[in-house]
């Protein structure tokens, strides 16, 4: 005999991440890098079709992806939904300011190469 358990909805946690998204690299600018994105995890593995060989899953909210303007926002949602989360910092830009006469300078350490 087997002894079935219900398990609520409550009981079952979904594991999301909340990040801010790098530019991509065909962007020249910075747009749309501001926003904040809660993506959830997936809870199934893919399989591999046999016949087609295409990777498939059950699991359809890691297609769902949600937009906040602030970090703030984001983790608010999460704990008002009741989601584990885990936050990941973005890297800072650093930017080295540069002039076309450095090129040209005599302490230049490198080689002047076409």
């Amino acid at each position: 005999m087997q002894l079935v358990t219900a398990v609520s909805a409550k009981d079952i946690s979904m594991q999301v991440r909340i990040f801010q998204p790098p530019k991509t690299s065909m962007q020249s600018g910075r747009a749309r890098t501001e926003r904040w994105v809660v993506e959830f995890e997936p809870e199934t593995a893919r399989q591999v079709e046999p016949l087609m060989g295409w990777t498939s899953s059950a699991d359809t909210k890691t297609q769902l992806r949600l937009w906040f303007d602030s970090k703030d926002e984001a983790i608010a949602y999460a704990q008002r939904k009741g989601y584990m989360y885990s936050l990941e910092q973005p890297h800072e830009r650093r930017i080295t300011p540069k002039a076309y006469a450095d090129n040209f300078a005599f302490k230049r350490t490198g080689r002047w190469t076409h």
